[in-house]
């Protein structure tokens, strides 16, 4: 018999202004003496200096470090940073909370993570996107934060292009499901009937929501940051990132390599469940449509990327974590079919 280890954050805090209460979650969580707070430069204003205050005034000692890319290099400062701290809160974007989340479990110290947008996933789940040495980035495990604070307030105010990012990083959940599906049937791959049904569910509820996730409105951010932190939970019950994490993410990381300026992970990933449906032959043209409402782009002009990286992309995308199957196959897309896949369904 195999065991296995279920982590999911203890506590999940949510709401306008939760971020003043950050000294009081971890005082309550039992946590006492040094704390490291992981930030931006401009995620400090954001709510960095909120976090570091509220810590302050419940006897907490701070202390603080930016970083400013999602590096292995980042990922050392800070674990230089932590030494004697009991805790370790990555307050900012996607970049910010997988660098802090990534080395307190190098160093085996507690990390809550405390987001300012709702651009991806990794708000809640057991792994992070790490850049390499080759232009792209790499998919590593680690361990979920202990809790998450997300004050809808702060992220309502993030500019919209990030929350349609997350809105399409949970889209992308459909075709995610579909692949590892294939999986297990073709190559009786391990697969969670309750991992693939929360991924499912909460994909399908956000994107019969669209319609009400609107620029500047709190209850839009708090409808995209449940969604996300949901998406993350269903990684952490399957073991593995299988539940979020198909073609279309092969193909954004395809792009990552190959485009002079890639665009926000989420928006490609948007673009490349449309084409992904459309390879498992699913009803496409609902998720662009879904997309569309709420101005994510679906086409590389919108994407900001010239169509000959999205072509590039598709025919190269197969190689890209190659032990995971996928519709890709193993022999990936020809030039032809890449260019009949993004023309078909109007990406280029």
């Amino acid at each position: 018999m195999e065991f296995r280890k279920i982590q999911l954050p203890r506590e999940i805090h949510t709401g306008p202004g939760i971020i003043n209460q950050t000294g009081a979650i971890c005082h309550e969580l039992r946590f006492k003496g040094k704390v490291l707070v992981v930030t931006g430069s401009n995620t400090l204003k954001i709510g960095g200096e909120a976090a570091v205050d509220s810590l302050q005034n419940h006897g907490f000692e701070v202390e603080c470090i930016i970083i400013n890319n999602a590096s292995t290099n980042s990922v050392s400062e800070v674990q230089d940073a932590i030494k004697n701290s009991s805790l370790v809160l990555g307050v900012g974007g996607g970049k910010v909370i997988d660098v802090a989340k990534l080395a307190s479990t190098q160093s085996g110290v507690n990390f809550i993570s405390v987001p300012t947008a709702a651009s991806h996933d990794g708000i809640a789940s057991p792994r992070v996107s790490i850049k390499d040495g080759d232009g792209g980035s790499v998919s590593l495990p680690a361990e979920s934060p202990i809790g998450v604070i997300a004050d809808t307030k702060i992220i309502s105010k993030a500019p919209f292009r990030l929350l349609a990012a997350g809105f399409g990083d949970v889209v992308s959940n459909h075709t995610a499901i579909l692949d590892w599906k294939l999986a297990y049937r073709l190559l009786n791959e391990d697969f969670s009937d309750s991992a693939a049904a929360l991924s499912l569910m909460t994909a399908k509820m956000t994107m019969k929501s669209a319609d009400a996730i609107k620029e500047g409105l709190i209850e839009s951010s708090e409808l995209v940051v449940k969604a996300l932190i949901s998406s993350g939970m269903a990684i952490s019950i399957a073991g593995t990132s299988r539940p979020a994490s198909g073609s279309e993410h092969k193909f954004s990381h395809a792009l990552d390599k190959v485009a002079p300026k890639p665009a926000l992970h989420g928006e490609q990933c948007g673009l490349g469940t449309i084409m992904m449906m459309y390879l498992h032959g699913g009803d496409w043209k609902y998720i662009r449509d879904t997309l569309k409402k709420v101005k994510a782009p679906i086409t590389a002009y919108e994407l900001g990327i010239e169509p000959e990286y999205i072509i590039n992309a598709l025919t190269i995308a197969h190689t890209i974590r190659k032990e995971r199957y996928t519709i890709l196959g193993d022999r990936g897309l020809t030039q032809e079919s890449a260019e009949k896949l993004a023309t078909t369904t109007g990406v280029i």
